[in-house]
């Protein structure tokens, strides 16, 4: 491969992210401030940096996945971040679910350096991105997209969704459609178990109507198996849900659904159940004696 990539963040997703990449021949320079996940990531493959800014300056392409905003503007503006390095001509790609101010933020910065910059938050989970069936919604210039392309194609499918910002935007979207179907599969659920329905089946009976989705095979065997363990954190999700009612107030869209399922994933972190699956949210409904 010419471009050489760098990663940055290794967690659930960039776990996905880096063996597809290496699978599908790239040489991968990453970065993550946890040892552990270092060490985890060297062992399948990936070349170790001591920090964001060395992976910005051993590669062309940098990818960024990392928790929240926060995270995401130390790995791109702080004092180790991408911006320590020259990242003249080169393209740094976010793939994390960060809020639109900092992304604007961040690119206005990135472009004064001389780098182009793409938001291409995605969706699909960490299972996707190890099997390169991730929907990548990416907002940027038609010239970063195109150098990116050839990338993306190995991790899914991407679509240009406009400007600087408009992949996050998009971003929004998707959550609000998936996060409040967390909250109703679980009700849904609930439903069939109390009228003695065999639950395992109901992904199968509604696949061909309108009901089903590629959601409800994946969440709902989950959900009775009561397998909580993480292949996203509640405490992602929670963060997502107030990212987007946040966005929301600030253009005065009344979103509902989207606000009940905040409050039911508040919730479950206050109940100390932040580290478990975004499909423990059907244990906040009690079951039927």
């Amino acid at each position: 491969m010419s471009e050489r990539i760098g990663f940055i963040g290794l967690g659930l997703m960039g776990t996905g992210f880096t063996k597809r990449l290496i699978a599908t021949g790239h040489e991968v320079i990453g970065y993550d401030p946890d040892p552990a996940r270092m060490d985890e990531a060297v062992k399948r493959g990936v070349q170790a940096a001591a920090s964001a800014a060395d992976v910005a300056k051993a590669s062309d392409i940098v990818l960024i996945c990392v928790i929240n905003t926060a995270a995401f503007e130390d790995a791109t503006l702080g004092v180790r971040g991408v911006v320590a390095s020259d990242i003249s001509g080169k393209v740094v790609v976010d793939h994390s679910t960060a809020e639109i101010k900092a992304t604007l933020r961040v690119a206005e910065l990135l472009q004064t350096r001389g780098a182009q910059f793409v938001d291409a938050p995605v969706s699909g989970g960490p299972g996707a991105a190890e099997t390169g069936t991730l929907a990548i919604m990416a907002g940027g210039s038609e010239a970063a997209i195109a150098r990116i392309a050839p990338v993306m194609r190995h991790l899914g499918v991407i679509t240009h969704m406009g400007g600087t910002g408009a992949g996050q935007a998009t971003k929004l979207v998707n959550q609000t459609i998936v996060l409040t179907n967390y909250c109703v599969l679980a009700e849904a659920l609930r439903l069939g178990e109390a009228y003695g329905v065999d639950t395992t089946k109901i992904a199968q009976a509604l696949a061909a109507g309108h009901a089903g989705s590629n959601l409800m095979p994946v969440l709902l065997p989950r959900m009775i198996a009561k397998d909580f363990r993480p292949l996203g954190y509640v405490r992602q999700i929670l963060k997502d849900l107030e990212m987007l009612q946040a966005a929301a107030a600030n253009e005065h869209i009344a979103m509902p659904m989207a606000a009940q399922a905040l409050t039911l994933y508040r919730l479950l972190a206050a109940s100390g159940r932040s580290e478990l699956d975004g499909s423990a949210v059907v244990t906040l409904y009690p079951e039927q004696k």
